[in-house]
């Protein structure tokens, strides 16, 4: 099975959200760090906000805040959230037209690895997706550290 890209972005603005915890963030920024299409992100942006899972504040000081603590944003739910359906054969369906259905187990099987995956996502929150958050910051924001002095210009800064 694979998620489709928009659950996969989804995904990835949370946790970026998430790992700049303290300070609102743009999507600009996101689409930066990640190289993703600005458009792409702002629908999901909106879907997350509907969800509760993001809050946006408009303005020179907005930006993206998690809705709640990563710790009570479950993945599983996410994942629910955001992808379209999770009918991985035609059996799934409505209106299914395959001959051996009546007899066929696929289905049944499929399920229950259906159910097991879910398991396993729901046993898991954003605060999970990132046991490093100091080092994931650090790979989101590679310039970050050209803005910082170095700790020899911050010495001779503070004894001129």
């Amino acid at each position: 099975m694979k998620l489709t890209y928009y659950t996969d972005y989804s995904l990835r603005v949370l946790i970026f959200v998430a790992v700049h915890a303290d300070e609102p963030v743009t999507i600009q920024r996101i689409a930066d760090a990640y190289g993703l299409p600005k458009n792409h992100l702002i629908k999901i942006v909106q879907r997350l906000g509907q969800l509760g899972h993001l809050r946006t504040t408009r303005g020179r000081a907005g930006g993206l805040r998690l809705g709640r603590p990563a710790a009570e944003i479950n993945v599983g739910e996410v994942v629910r959230a955001m992808e379209p359906d999770f009918d991985m054969v035609e059996c799934f369906q409505a209106g299914n037209r395959c001959s051996i259905t009546p007899v066929c187990g696929l289905k049944g099987v499929l399920n229950q690895a259906l159910v097991a995956y879910f398991q396993v996502l729901n046993q898991y929150t954003l605060k999970d997706l990132i046991p490093d958050a100091a080092a994931a910051h650090r790979l989101l924001n590679p310039n970050e550290h050209l803005l910082l002095p170095t700790p020899r210009q911050a010495l001779s800064t503070s004894t001129e």
